[in-house]
């Protein structure tokens, strides 16, 4: 049977370029980098040359870059690290980002640990309202903002430089969860005002099992992970050698091609949802689609309302197609979509998140179509 992967906000195939790099030094270079003999030094190197590579493609300096097992802990370490160090109370964001902030700041609220969570209004598109996070950020003493960049589930775009902007204003600390973007579009940390940004290899074609977090110079953190001294006494642990490497051979090749991949995906994303339009009477979308507002690996369709609709992914599957989905929350046992009951999306019409990488191909999408039309007639309320 025919399969087409369309679930890449999840996590992309490796690059065989990526494969090759950490194979070698799989094969070749297996000493501890903590380790000061000549086989110690040499991976140590490795891991301050990939430390090098990803702060020269971010605008950074290598003493602001962490290595850390992913996307989560990187963002728990910001929130959790930011927050103690600096004492502060108030925390802002919003509800439809993902729960490693998410669970991370509720946490923190029923622990204590801040005295007020306040959530920035988001319109029916997932946009943030940034005259509101100003009254926020206006009425309260010093703040701790996580905003993510584009949301995982929808594609809408957040204006990091907007955002960045209004924190300085008010002196606020400014978290931006990066994960879905990184490697698909530039991020030059002297431009955002961002003082953590984070990164999850396996979002751009990299390993599973490693990111990292860059934290702004002008401000220090504790640990939050103790042991050893590795990462500048910031994070114990023997590092992830053949990970950090894959990670910053990925985030290398993602910033030369990132031109090309980005019209190729676009250009696909367009054609997709151009189709479905053409196709399926009464299709929507949940999140913004436009180019310049919307993440352009990422479609979420709102199909119309139909018998089995919790079944769609599983009658996707069956046919070859891996996606992802869900529906806002239609009853007290359903929990849904956090992110789609933050959009008051219409709890009847089931959703399907289709994200493309630079794999994806015009043939497979065609293949797609196919299918979901033969689904969506199958089901249709008679």
């Amino acid at each position: 049977m025919k399969r087409v992967y369309l679930d890449n906000a999840a996590t992309t195939p490796l690059d065989k370029d990526v494969i090759a790099e950490m194979t070698n030094v799989m094969e070749n270079s297996f000493g501890n980098p903590s380790a000061i003999h000549a086989l110690g030094r040499e991976v140590r190197t490795l891991v301050e040359k990939a430390r090098k590579t990803v702060a020269n493609l971010l605008g950074a300096s290598p003493s602001e870059i962490f290595f850390t097992s992913g996307g989560t802990e990187a963002d728990n370490t910001a929130i959790r690290c930011g927050i103690s160090a600096y004492g502060i109370k108030h925390a802002i964001t919003s509800k439809i980002e993902h729960h490693a902030v998410e669970h991370t700041l509720n946490m923190m609220l029923k622990n204590g640990e801040i005295d007020k969570l306040s959530f920035v209004n988001i319109d029916e598109k997932g946009n943030v309202d940034y005259a509101h996070l100003e009254e926020l950020l206006a009425s309260n003493e010093r703040t701790f903002v996580s905003l993510m960049h584009a949301n995982n589930e929808l594609g809408t775009l957040t204006d990091m430089i907007k955002v960045g902007d209004i924190c300085e204003k008010y002196n606020a600390i400014y978290h931006a969860d990066t994960v879905q973007t990184m490697g698909h579009y530039t991020h030059n940390v002297r431009e955002l005002k961002a003082h953590f940004i984070v990164c999850a290899a396996h979002k751009l074609h990299g390993p599973k099992g490693v990111g990292f977090l860059y934290v702004n110079s002008n401000i220090k953190i504790p640990p939050m992970i103790y042991g050893g001294a590795q990462e500048r006494n910031m994070r114990g642990g023997t590092e992830n050698v053949y990970g950090i490497v894959g990670l910053a051979k990925a985030l290398e090749i993602a910033y030369a091609e990132m031109e090309q991949h980005q019209n190729h995906i676009q250009g696909l994303k367009d054609y997709l949802k151009e189709a479905l339009i053409a196709e399926i009477p009464g299709i929507g979308f949940n999140g913004e689609t436009a180019a310049d507002k919307s993440l352009y690996t990422v479609l979420n369709v709102s199909f119309p309302e139909m018998d089995m609709a919790d079944m769609l992914l599983f009658n996707l599957d069956i046919n070859g197609i891996c996606a992802s989905g869900g529906s806002a929350c239609s009853s007290g046992s359903n929990i849904g979509s956090h992110v789609l009951n933050g959009i008051k999306a219409d709890p009847n019409r089931p959703s399907v998140r289709f994200s493309f990488s630079k794999y994806t191909t015009k043939e497979e999408l065609d293949y797609v179509i196919e299918k979901v039309k033969m689904v969506v007639k199958q089901n249709a309320l008679a």
